[in-house]
């Protein structure tokens, strides 16, 4: 197939292309390239880039694929309530208005990257792709508004799916050190301190990028009429955790460190747990080979293996919502979160 990747220099996206193009499909990315100052670790695969916004493109640069796979988007909770207005704008509105693009060119297959967000405060029963939402940030909000527009525009010649990943963790070029397993790894491995910012009580579902990415391939490879309007939790039901569950593994894994609170750690009411056996039974090709304990061993190697420091990945260089506010401040990027200066992006 010839498949658009937006969002395919971020953390997702550069793991996913290259496994894409290992399949033989071509691959195109479309990418405003944010964090083009922010590899961490590997080269990123060599790719024909639509250097574009989300929220410009035109039906004219995107003639002529077989699908889409929609990564691109304010990808984390502080970067979402940053300014919700942009967040709602660049993963909402410009989002919506891809699919709609991408229906009237002729685009079959539209994956787009959703998330288990949409439960947000859930408790601690698991949860099927038929429970109920009840998203606490804007970003988990934006995700539950453009899988309800897309169902709306789903028919015969227009096959959406939506793709809810768990949280995300491992290695990537472009690592985030926002997520949970990534961060009390980094945590522990510079400062000896596996250091809890809530009280740990929380559940989450986890999942390895180059798990996420797997399950969009065996999406891609279904027949239509098993992922047609339909969505997936993307993980391993057995990969649930309590936060402080997490804490103890990267504890066991990292030599020498202790567990550790903040002093204001609270509960965190993004809690939820989700069931992920429809993935397994209706996507065979879908065969995730991670668990946490393995993730958190080669989060670590890499760590020691780069030198990672605590000014590093706490710094404006790895940290999203960070690194955004330096690039404003450097009149790189307006407050729209465009670049100022459209050269600036293709270096």
């Amino acid at each position: 197939m010839k498949v658009l990747v937006t969002g395919s220099q971020g953390y997702i996206g550069t793991i996913l292309v290259p496994m894409l193009q290992k399949e033989g499909h071509d691959v195109v990315g479309l990418d405003t390239d944010l964090y083009q100052r922010c590899t961490f670790s590997g080269q990123l695969s060599d790719l024909k880039i639509l250097y574009l916004d989300v929220r410009d493109v035109t039906k004219d640069a995107i003639a002529g694929f077989d699908a889409i796979i929609h990564l691109a988007g304010l990808s984390n909770d502080p970067l979402g309530d940053y300014q919700p207005k942009i967040t709602k704008a660049i993963n909402e509105t410009a989002s919506v208005r891809l699919a709609q693009l991408a229906k009237a060119a002729g685009i079959k297959r539209f994956l787009f990257a959703s998330s288990c967000s949409n439960y947000g405060a859930a408790g601690s029963d698991f949860l099927t792709e038929n429970s109920r939402f009840n998203p606490v940030t804007p970003y988990g909000e934006s995700k539950v508004k453009v899988e309800q527009a897309l169902m709306t525009m789903a028919d015969d010649n227009f096959s959406p799916t939506y793709i809810r990943a768990s949280t995300a963790y491992g290695m990537s070029p472009r690592i985030r050190f926002d997520l949970v397993v990534n961060n009390l790894t980094a945590w522990a491995f510079t400062t000896g301190s596996v250091f809890l910012k809530s009280d740990g009580t929380p559940w989450r579902p986890i999942v390895h990028v180059e798990d996420i990415s797997s399950a969009y391939i065996a999406a891609l490879h279904a027949p239509r009429k098993a992922v047609h309007n339909e969505a997936f939790n993307i993980g391993t039901t057995t990969e649930n955790y309590m936060i402080r569950e997490i804490a103890e593994i990267v504890n066991d894994v990292v030599p020498g460190c202790k567990i550790e609170y903040a002093p204001d750690a609270s509960p965190d009411k993004r809690c939820y747990r989700v069931d992920c056996n429809k993935i397994a039974r209706v996507l065979h090709d879908f065969k995730p080979q991670w668990t946490v304990r393995r993730g958190i061993e080669q989060l670590y190697d890499a760590y020691k293996r780069i030198g990672l420091t605590l000014e590093e990945f706490e710094g404006p260089k790895f940290m999203r919502i960070a690194h955004v506010k330096r690039l404003i401040e450097n009149r790189l990027l307006d407050n729209e979160l465009r670049w100022k200066n459209k050269q600036a992006v293709e270096v």
